[in-house]
């Protein structure tokens, strides 16, 4: 479990730790991944009303670029320098006709069940994307294959992956336990009410066996 033991390292935002390679990661790492189709296909929802769908083929047809940026777990560690393609996700909203904010928050719904809130200011951000390929290679079912939400500027839990709606809300909806509705990295918003002083420590103690027991559980998924 060693290799998955992040090190102190200079540039780093506060309280982060540098990871060698981006192991798979999950607060349920004896889950496997879910069974995705091939293709992205990317809901968008207001109030759970099904306002359009936007295929492969769509997102292909508004330019996927790549991005350069940095990954940082709430649970302390980063990788750097990772190449994302994919699409802002701000592009594609107004693709289908909402360059403005249909309502405050937005819920990612990921095919796995899993969740994030974010803002309409947070999820519009300049280098919010909506990502196929990791480092030049499609998204496999380690990374969120096959559309990811990824959000460089807050921690990685609000980059979902398996990504498969967009749902806006009017009321801000119930996050997760542990999530902060902003979670931006540069102001270390790890917890929604404990200090950040009081919660690196034991996170920091689970991420060798978590991504020792994801990794595991993605390799027993793909045998049988």
């Amino acid at each position: 479990m060693m290799r998955y033991w992040p090190r102190s390292a200079a540039g780093l935002p506060p309280g982060q730790r540098l990871m060698a390679e981006m192991p798979r990661f999950s607060d349920l790492p004896h889950r496997p991944p879910p069974t995705m189709p091939v293709e992205p296909r990317l809901e968008i929802r207001n109030e759970g009303e099904l306002i359009a769908v936007l295929s492969g083929a769509d997102l292909q047809a508004l330019g996927p670029r790549e991005h350069t940026a940095d990954f940082h777990c709430v649970t302390t560690w980063s990788v750097t320098g990772l190449v994302w393609t994919g699409v802002p996700l701000r592009e594609a909203l107004a693709s289908v006709g909402m360059s403005d904010a249909p309502a405050p928050y937005l819920v990612a719904r990921a095919g796995d069940r899993r969740k994030a809130v974010l803002t309409w200011e947070d999820a519009t951000a300049e280098d919010v994307l909506l990502a196929t390929h990791l480092n030049g290679t499609a998204l496999d079912d380690r990374h969120g294959a096959p559309l990811r939400l990824v959000s460089p500027g807050q921690y990685g839990y609000k980059s979902v992956k398996h990504l498969i709606a967009v749902d806006f809300r009017a009321a801000q909806p119930p996050a997760m336990s542990k999530e902060h509705l902003r979670a931006r990295v540069a102001l270390e918003e790890r917890h929604p009410r404990l200090p950040s002083s009081l919660v690196r420590l034991p996170y920091r103690l689970m991420i060798a066996p978590t991504a020792y027991v994801a990794e595991r559980t993605l390799r027993r998924s793909r045998i049988g």
